[in-house]
């Protein structure tokens, strides 16, 4: 967390100045409000808290960014603080219930609704320092709820598969490219595992994440615009029944080490060197580009049999502002500078994925180098044959992403068929979108 430095202990003389000082001020305040600050601060700083999940780079270039900020606004100091995502997740969740949520905070796409629908979000429809002009409307639906925009994308990211090519190439199995279908990618999938000694892929059927892709591939989504479930039983049991049949074939990974993941690169089947491919998030490919190395290449999703794909942009994380924050217009100045200031764009670069700001995005692409380029270009092949990304989920969704991993572990290990477990799944999902 940034701090101001300790004061130095008062000698007495500071300590009467002190009391004189204090007087005048009031006195001040009394006869002529003089001092009074924007946004409701009388004297002193306004201070913001601003809190992000994330890695010591993202927070160094964070906090560059934030010190220009409090320069190009005297007045405002930024106390800010990070830590891993699921740390975040649970302290942000305990901040929240408690009414001391931070005034600036990042969100992950599942949160919006939640958040919302508690009333712990501002809605920035009404806050016109921030401008949105250069964030595409289908990014912006990603922040909203019920119509309301309740926080604002911050980078956008798409699902992709990431493979060894070395190791593809030895196997005699073609590359993948853009349109090539689920049954192609289960080919592909049994031929490696036939010409190696690893499984093609981790079993994509333990995360909601590649069902609704498989799903958006078929015309269909997890959830209607009212917020209930838009699939059925037969739908989530034929995906789990082909990827459960591919697991029992050795062309994805078994069930006792799909199990074991738990959302790092390091505990997935693929960066242990189990299998040769796995699907991802393009935010958080630079953990399996450390475990794989430079044969590490990103590939498109397979797409429905019509050619429809599932993939889509989603922003890989928001920002937004507390419904109790003292300082909303300082709040909303802060939100605005991150997503649209030239210079803040130049120093966060990529640090939370491709800006959304169409003219920062282009204008710092060029610069990019290394995995950054390789992930710019990627999303850049993807341009303009994508269908819109789906509004941010209802509240319940972060529950059923958990239940989802844990059902599936049921079909792997043969403990229930996959129609039963996904008859069960959608019974305790109907429930929990209701509460």
């Amino acid at each position: 967390m940034r701090q101001k430095p300790p004061r130095a202990p008062e000698s007495t003389s500071a300590g009467k100045l002190t009391v004189v000082t204090t007087a005048l001020l009031l006195l001040c305040g009394l006869l002529a409000g003089c001092g009074a600050k924007a946004d409701g601060a009388p004297g002193g700083e306004i201070e913001l808290q601003f809190s992000w999940w994330g890695n010591a780079d993202r927070a160094e270039v964070t906090n560059e960014a934030v010190e220009l900020f409090e320069r190009r606004n005297p007045g405002i100091e930024v106390q800010t603080s990070f830590s891993s995502y699921n740390s975040y997740i649970q302290k942000l969740a305990t901040q929240a219930a408690g009414g001391n949520a931070p005034d600036v905070m990042q969100l992950d796409y599942r949160q919006i609704s939640q958040y919302a629908s508690a009333g712990l979000l501002l809605d920035l429809d009404d806050r016109p320092s921030i401008s949105t002009g250069e964030v595409t409307s289908a990014m912006l639906r990603t922040g909203q709820s019920n119509g309301e925009q309740y926080a604002i994308p911050m980078g956008r990211t798409s699902q992709v598969m990431v493979y060894d090519s070395a190791r593809w190439r030895r196997a005699g199995v073609p590359e993948p490219e853009f349109g090539w279908t689920w049954r192609d990618w289960s080919r592909a999938m049994r031929q490696l595992g036939e010409a190696t000694d690893r499984t093609g892929a981790t079993d994509p059927g333990w995360s909601e994440d590649w069902f609704e892709v498989w799903l958006r591939g078929r015309g269909k989504s997890l959830y209607t615009d009212r917020g209930g479930l838009n699939y059925d039983a037969a739908d989530l049991a034929r995906f789990w029944r082909t990827t459960n049949e591919l697991s029992q074939r050795g062309a994805v990974s078994p069930a006792r080490q799909t199990t074991q993941i738990d959302g790092s690169a390091a505990n997935m089947p693929f960066g242990r060197g189990n299998a040769l491919s796995g699907f991802t998030w393009d935010s958080a490919v630079g953990g399996f580009q450390a475990l794989i190395g430079d044969s590490l290449r990103l590939a498109p999703l397979p797409v429905g049999p019509d050619g429809t794909p599932g993939q889509y942009f989603k922003p890989s994380m928001l920002v937004g502002v507390s419904a109790e924050s003292p300082h909303p217009e300082a709040a909303s100045k802060l939100v605005d500078f991150l997503i649209n200031d030239p210079r803040a764009g130049e120093i966060l670069g990529v640090s939370r994925g491709l800006p959304v700001n169409r003219t920062i995005r282009e204008k710092i692409t060029p610069s990019l180098t290394g995995l950054d380029e390789r992930i710019a270009e990627f999303q850049e092949s993807l341009d303009g044959k994508l269908l819109a990304p789906p509004s941010a989920p209802p509240q319940g969704d972060l529950a059923l992403q958990t239940a989802f991993q844990r059902d599936y572990d049921h079909v792997g290990f043969e403990l229930q068929s996959p129609r039963k477990t996904a008859e069960q799944f959608l019974t305790n999902a109907r429930s929990e979108l209701q509460r």
